[in-house]
């Protein structure tokens, strides 16, 4: 009897484990996404900010183990781009020296943006595969 019960749930809980590593896996990339945007924010606020964003991009791809040939980053536009810290949805864009809602002046704001797909182990109902990870990080640069 024993044995017929164990047959009847190891398929169910060799699923559920595998579901658990799976998607344990994608959230620890997420993380390392997350924080290699940071990173990237991280170096422009202390190195400033170069027209080929050379610097922010190796940072980027330098501080996660993931394979850096699928990291894509982004780089705002800085020089021409000011912007007002908005809690709701981080920078909201804003002509350079104006005032902000909270008082300050708007400044340069360095947004870097990474992203990395993630195929899943097996094929989950109603998720699609690869899932993009992405994360977005704000740096404020100061002359």
């Amino acid at each position: 009897m024993s044995a017929i019960e164990f047959g009847l749930i190891a398929p169910v809980i060799a699923v559920l484990i595998i579901g658990i590593i799976d998607f344990g896996m994608g959230l620890w990339r997420q993380m390392e996404i997350a924080n290699a945007a940071a990173a990237g924010a991280a170096y422009a606020a202390a190195n400033g900010w170069n027209s080929t964003t050379g610097g922010i991009d190796g940072a980027v791809t330098s501080a996660t183990s993931l394979p850096s040939s699928s990291i894509t980053v982004s780089v705002n536009d800085w020089p021409n781009w000011c912007g007002c810290p908005n809690t709701s949805s981080g920078i909201t864009s804003a002509t350079c020296g104006s005032d902000c809602s909270d008082g300050s002046l708007a400044g340069h704001y360095v947004i870097v943006s990474a992203s990395i797909p993630y195929s899943t182990i097996l094929p989950w109902p109603g998720i699609s595969s690869p899932i993009n990870l992405s994360s977005t990080a704000y740096a404020r640069l100061y002359p």
